[in-house]
């Protein structure tokens, strides 16, 4: 049953308050996610959901567009994935954090293609999860360290496979030069290569001297050209192009 619903108005006098959505069938961890948003002065809690069914009937009525889905993947009838392409779909602002005890390789890429923002092992979950919410918002993407090394040999490996119609042996490097003339400016490369490195929209405008709003124009461009909804889709995308030589 979807409880705690809590939707509150943004103060527009303060630092904008996001708004988060828990999709979990465990009652304890819902209630230790609550407790942290709560705490928070910059969250909100709208609810949560115990089942894949309930979460998709929330989405489908809500009126006020969640901000962050923290959802766990293993759910009693079905799979998170399909929670997190639906609201990344009826909402393209919203940022999917994964926790769930799933630390395979196929779960992982398959959340990142879905839409996830951040992937957290249910092993490694901070004590606070709306500090790692918050982050989030901010810019960053949260991966559990176990979980960041299976990506990044994924991402290695993809960049050892010559894209199709290469010449045998051909370097990552002269490939994703070559991807890159047809699809991407150079602003946008360095954008996606900083964005690949796990740098903050903020530490990215300071590191090229651009605004915060210029480099969320560049992103949004990225977005638009590699048709993905969030950076880790775009940094995934971007490597299986053969746009990145490797995400680090």
């Amino acid at each position: 049953m979807l409880g705690g619903m809590n939707i509150e108005a943004q103060d527009d006098t303060s630092l904008r308050r996001w708004g988060v959505l828990v999709v979990e069938d465990d009652s304890r961890a819902r209630a230790f996610f609550e407790a942290s948003v709560q705490r928070s002065p910059r969250l909100f809690w709208l609810g949560s959901a115990g089942t894949v069914q309930e979460a998709l009937g929330w989405l489908s009525r809500t009126t006020t567009i969640p901000d962050v889905l923290l959802v766990d993947l293993g759910m009693p009838d079905g799979t998170g994935l399909d929670v997190i392409r639906e609201a990344v779909a009826r909402f393209p602002g919203c940022e999917p954090l994964v926790v769930s005890v799933f630390g395979d390789e196929e779960n992982v890429l398959a959340s990142i293609e879905a839409g996830a923002v951040g992937y957290i092992h249910k092993d490694a979950a901070p004590e606070d999860i709306a500090q790692t919410i918050v982050e989030m918002k901010a810019g960053a993407s949260p991966i559990s360290p176990m979980i960041a090394r299976r990506v990044l040999a994924k991402y290695r490996s993809l960049q050892t496979a010559a894209p199709a119609g290469a010449a045998p042996g051909a370097a990552p490097e002269a490939a994703a030069e070559e991807a890159d003339r047809g699809l991407l400016s150079v602003r946008e490369h360095e954008v996606l290569t900083l964005i690949a490195r796990g740098f903050s929209y903020a530490e990215i405008a300071r590191l090229k001297g651009l605004s915060v709003h210029t480099v969320q124009t560049h992103i949004k461009n990225l977005y638009g050209k590699l048709a993905v909804h969030s950076k880790s889709e775009a940094v995934f995308e971007a490597t299986r192009l053969g746009l990145l030589s490797h995400p680090g």
